[in-house]
This record gives structure tokens, C-alpha cells and sequence, in this order.
């Protein structure tokens, strides 16, 4: 059984409603982190279901980094107007604006990256391979070698695969499926653009 002071505590840091911190909390057995894997779990799972809804309202957010050389453009998307202004989804918006500035991501998602930028950087991996001890392994042992820097590449270079820069173990996908879960309406960053002198 979960005590209310938990569940207090789990609603404040999360936004998910009492009910399902409750919930989470008692399948847990009491374990906070624990309850914010399964609220995390669970939104994606409310993401997946709601993945279906139109995305027709939204907001443009901006920010310029204090040194006035770098900022980004980010055009967030919900269901309805009064969502988009909330708080809670003006505040996602502008931490993934904060996102964009910060790690210079090249494309939103996976499909987005064009098949010959996907070669040339497969390419450019195995010519490095060849160039060290890599080169002397046996074939399946470089094929997983590849495939692990082909990750790595997309976490660095996918906006919804990296790491969020405040809190690592989330990607912003995970970001993104948490606010899905607390606000319950479909959310969609439509298209981002980040400028730098």
C-alpha cells in the first residue's frame, strides 16, 4: 500500500494524476523510481494508443542561447488549443528548443535521414574499423561493432533519440511519452530548425 505522502510527492515531480501514481506506486511495492518507470511505460503505451489522433493545434517556440549566437525554432503540436496553452506544454516545447540548441541534432527521426546519408556513415565507420585492431576481428564481431556505432550515431545526430540533456537515463521521446501521459493528448514536434553564427 502506498502512503499519501508518496504519492504527493510522485504526482509533484511527475504531473501524472493521483490515481495513477497510486497506482503505480502499489506495483512498485513502494519503490519511487520504480513508479516512475511504470508511469513512463505507461505513457508510452498512452502515446501509442493516441498516436492516432490529429495533431491540428500547437505552438511555435524559440530560444536564443544567452550568447546570442546559437537559438532554435521548434513547432510543437496537439490535439486541442487549450492544451497547447497550458503551462505544461509550453514548458516541453521550450526544454526541447533548449534540446535543439544544445546538441545540434540533424534530423527529427529515423526516417528521416536520407538512405545515402545512412551508406556514407556506414561507410566512413568500416574505413575507420580497417585502420585499428577492429580490422582483425572475425566478420559477426564487426557487424555488431558497426551496428553499435550506427546506434550511437543516430543517438547523436536523431533529436528523439538523444539523451535528454537533463536527465540522462530519458531520451526525449521518453520526454515526450511522460508529458503524452500527464497532459493525455497526442504531442508531435512537427519540424525544428536551429540557427548558429
Amino acid at each position: 500500500m502506498a502512503d499519501i505522502q508518496q504519492i504527493k510527492e510522485l504526482r509533484q515531480e511527475t504531473g501524472v494524476s493521483m490515481m495513477k501514481c497510486k497506482k503505480a506506486l502499489e506495483e512498485a511495492n513502494g519503490n519511487v523510481e520504480e513508479a516512475k518507470k511504470l508511469l513512463r511505460e505507461w505513457g508510452q503505451k498512452l502515446a501509442g494508443k493516441r498516436s492516432d489522433k490529429e495533431v491540428g493545434e500547437g505552438v511555435i517556440s524559440s530560444y536564443v542561447h544567452t550568447d546570442k549566437k546559437t537559438g532554435a525554432i521548434v513547432d510543437l503540436r496537439c490535439e486541442t488549443d487549450f492544451v497547447a496553452k497550458g503551462e505544461d506544454f509550453q514548458k516541453l516545447a521550450h526544454e526541447i528548443c533548449l534540446q535543439i540548441v544544445a546538441t545540434d541534432p540533424k534530423y527529427l527521426n529515423e526516417d528521416d535521414i536520407p538512405e545515402g546519408d545512412l551508406k556514407e556513415e556506414k561507410k566512413i565507420i568500416i574505413s575507420q574499423m580497417e585502420d585499428s585492431d577492429d580490422a582483425k576481428k572475425p566478420e559477426q564481431v564487426k557487424e555488431k561493432i558497426v551496428e553499435g556505432k550506427m546506434k550511437k550515431f543516430m543517438e547523436a545526430r536523431v533529436l528523439l533519440n538523444q539523451r535528454w540533456v537533463k536527465d540522462d537515463s530519458k531520451t526525449i521521446q521518453d520526454l515526450i511519452n511522460e508529458y503524452v501521459a500527464k497532459i493525455g493528448e497526442s504531442i508531435e514536434i512537427k519540424r525544428f530548425t536551429r540557427y548558429q553564427i
